[in-house]
């Protein structure tokens, strides 16, 4: 039986997001040559990141969909690979989601991924955040579709371009949504990241670390959660270059605790096999800008937030972002 309470939650949520700029990439929700290929959404408790995860669940159509490709960070287990599913079902509170078996032993085969144990599957709760929001969204076509869950390690670079380019084929089939799970700065000393910066551009080229001494906004030049949004915001813009190595590169400046970076960086990978992305794209406020066209890809966030507003180093707060890819 549905949790009736959960199920009106998400509904909430949903119905609250809006997303204009949609729309504006999209032109057309009818146009058939674009349409929205991955999400990029956030895994803590929905009571945190629910909200903001909506934003994400919005920009789906779910009409061409008949299979969702999960891809989350690990959180209990080191892995410098990716791992998959080994069950046939998935149980969520509002109704079981079918693995699809046939897509995940294709994976295998490959020899590049190794199988998930159940208890390892069960506890991972990046996966299992979106499982719900997967189900309400795609609710009225529940038993056409079918989930991939993919795990994703400790990656390097290279190991996520290596799987970008594995997963390209399905990211380019219409049938397929990709959903990626993250959330984004896990700021505090409990989190050992105390990144600061008072720029506002470019903010990781002047971190500093605030470590444990104890220091209040008023203390600082801008609030520390004003620091972050601003760290957080130029990784946003570096990912919606779809420049892989732009990505990697603010990673390693900024050493972001963004916990779904692999599993962005696979994203990005698949991107970068499918497209020739080697410049950023036009801002959107330059003379210049060119429409979006079909079949060329743009990726946008549409919502960002903070779990709360840090106000001394004592605090802590976990970022949240929403965004979407079309082509």
């Amino acid at each position: 039986m549905a949790n009736k309470a959960l199920d009106n939650e998400l509904e909430g949520w949903l119905e609250a997001a809006a997303v204009p700029l949609l729309d504006d990439i999209l032109d057309d929700r009818s146009n058939a040559s674009k349409s929205v290929r991955a999400i990029i959404g956030p895994h803590a408790g929905f009571a945190y990141s629910g909200p903001s995860a909506a934003f994400a669940y919005k920009c789906i159509d779910t009409k061409p969909i008949k299979r969702v490709f999960l891809l989350g960070p690990s959180h209990h287990v080191y892995l410098e690979d990716c791992a998959l599913s080994s069950c046939d079902e998935w149980e969520t509170p509002l109704g079981n989601l079918i693995i699809d078996n046939q897509i995940i032993g294709e994976l295998y085969k490959t020899g590049h991924f190794r199988k998930m144990d159940k208890d390892v599957d069960e506890e991972e709760h990046s996966l299992e955040m979106h499982a719900p929001y997967i189900y309400k969204t795609f609710e009225e076509k529940i038993n056409d579709i079918k989930l991939v869950p993919i795990m994703v390690g400790n990656l390097s670079y290279d190991a996520e371009k290596l799987y970008g380019e594995l997963l390209a084929p399905y990211l380019k089939d219409k049938e397929n949504l990709f959903v990626i799970s993250s959330d984004f700065c896990h700021w505090g000393s409990r989190f050992r990241y105390t990144a600061y910066s008072s720029e506002e551009d470019n903010p990781s080229k002047s971190i500093v670390k605030l470590g444990y001494s104890y220091q209040t906004n008023s203390d600082l030049p801008i609030p520390i959660w004003k620091s972050i949004e601003n760290l957080d915001k130029e990784g946003m813009s570096a990912i919606e270059t779809m420049v892989h190595k732009d990505f990697d590169a603010y990673l390693k400046k900024s050493k972001n605790t963004i916990c779904g970076r692999h599993p962005i960086g696979v994203l990005l990978g698949a991107v970068n096999k499918l497209f020739d992305i080697t410049l950023p794209p036009p801002l959107s406020n330059s003379a210049n800008v060119k429409q979006i066209t079909p079949g060329q890809p743009s990726l946008k966030f549409v919502k960002y937030a903070q779990s709360s507003k840090v106000q001394d180093t004592r605090d802590s707060s976990v970022s949240y972002a929403s965004g979407f890819l079309a082509f």
